[in-house]
């Protein structure tokens, strides 16, 4: 039953990334999309807390880090750089955000049902594998801007 349980969760999880991508192509030309600026944890320490920068670890020394190359900075590093890669950032940052949403109506139709387990693995899953990734990309993104800011005063970027 566990692991019933633990398939349903990662299944429907990687399940999702293919919905929230599908979904974010069609919302990338709608006026909410161009204007997003989504920044559910504005403070370092609670991102700290939750443990964002152990995740960001994970990302950038395992195998995740070959998921999305167009989301390495490379190269040169002008302002048009950095908004492609802001860009890129907001396609993931949505695609995962309606992932977690995917993975949480799956969740609450697993707990109607009385199935628990599954609704507690699929949240389990979507949590490291949508929100987290989700919250990066925020994190990643006010870097981004921060750099374009100091570029656009004359001040090159810094480490």
């Amino acid at each position: 039953m566990i692991i019933k349980a633990f398939t349903f969760g990662l299944s429907i999880t990687v399940i999702s990334w293919t919905a929230g991508m599908l979904l974010t192509v069609f919302l990338r030309n709608t006026a909410y999309y161009k204007r997003s600026s989504l920044n559910f944890i504005k403070s370092g320490a609670l991102n700290k807390a939750i443990g964002l920068g152990v995740f960001k670890w994970i990302v950038k020394n395992t195998f995740f880090k070959y998921l999305n190359q167009k989301l390495q900075l490379k190269g040169s590093t002008g302002i048009s750089r950095l908004q492609e890669l802001r860009n890129e950032m907001t396609f993931s940052e949505i695609s995962h955000l309606i992932g977690f949403v995917f993975v949480a109506v799956f969740a609450v139709i697993k707990l109607m049902d009385g199935l628990y387990l599954h609704a507690a693995a699929g949240m389990l899953m979507n949590i490291p594998l949508n929100l987290y990734p989700s919250l990066l990309q925020q994190q990643n993104k006010r870097q981004i801007d921060n750099m374009v800011r100091r570029y656009s005063r004359g001040i090159p970027p810094g480490p």
